[in-house]
């Protein structure tokens, strides 16, 4: 797990909207939960901060993901969406394919709360039953931190 304390996004991602986006796998086939994709994962989000693409919490499931994510520079979500969708399709030895197509992403609105989203994305290994605590499940965490005020 990756304990260190997440940077705080600069003023420029205060204006970005923030998502909460949810990605699955083709035919829901259980292959994110896995300590190479969690590490790919890890590597490009972190990367993406150099585009001004901000992941803030996230959970991997074993066949779909969830994560909020803020883009403020020319990338747009999707493009940033393929690339990951990418990268961790190659760490898990499985073809571009792999995928659900497309995504779902929501705009998060002033009267929604990030933190209570996130409440219910982080409990969805306990209600899956992979994990008896949320705390337990290794494949989540946060990049950066995104304040939603």
């Amino acid at each position: 797990m990756h304990a260190r304390v997440p940077p705080r996004l600069t003023r420029a991602f205060a204006s970005a909207p923030l998502y909460f986006v949810t990605a699955c796998t083709e035919r829901r086939a259980p292959w994110l939960a896995d300590a190479t994709v969690h590490d790919a994962f890890v590597i490009y989000a972190k990367a993406g901060l150099d585009h001004y693409v901000g992941v803030g919490r996230y959970v991997l499931m074993p066949a779909h993901l969830h994560l909020f994510v803020r883009v403020a520079g020319e990338r747009s979500l999707g493009s940033w969406m393929g690339g990951l969708k990418r990268v961790l399709s190659a760490a898990a030895g499985r073809p571009a394919k792999a995928w659900q197509r497309g995504f779902f992403d929501h705009v998060l609105r002033s009267d929604e709360s990030y933190a209570q989203k996130w409440t219910y994305v982080r409990e969805n290994p306990v209600r899956a039953g992979l994990v008896a605590q949320a705390e337990d499940w290794p494949y989540a965490g946060e990049i950066v931190l995104i304040d939603r005020a």
